[in-house]
């Protein structure tokens, strides 16, 4: 029983670590949309990726601690995580900027 009880108590953990991940998006994705660029690393702009980068690595830890919780749980990857780290990067010259980009995450992520 000690052992169900530790996994009942990691998934709680993992379930409120996921909120407080999308809550962190969405804020992160409000001060992008607001125009601020640099959550998704389209640019080779060091003030603006250096800007983002507190939020990207909170991102980015919250999402690796709720992958090793779900691998422990035998869940699959978190997938919103998944999701964010594959929109970062290049783009090409017709892609919509990250102002943009974010208002669509928020729509999504609200809607």
């Amino acid at each position: 029983m000690a052992k169900a009880d530790r996994l009942a108590k990691l998934d709680e953990h993992r379930i409120e670590l996921e909120a407080d991940y999308r809550a962190a998006l969405i804020k992160a994705l409000e001060v992008t949309a607001a125009g601020r660029w640099g959550l998704f690393g389209h640019n080779d702009d060091r003030a603006s990726r250096a800007a983002a980068a507190p939020m990207v690595a909170e991102l980015t830890e919250l999402g690796d601690d709720i992958n090793v919780m779900r691998e422990r749980l035998l869940l699959p990857p978190f997938d919103l995580h998944a999701e964010f780290l594959r929109s970062r990067g290049k783009v090409g010259a017709h892609a919509v900027g990250e102002p943009k980009q974010a208002q669509q995450w928020l729509q999504k992520l609200n809607g």
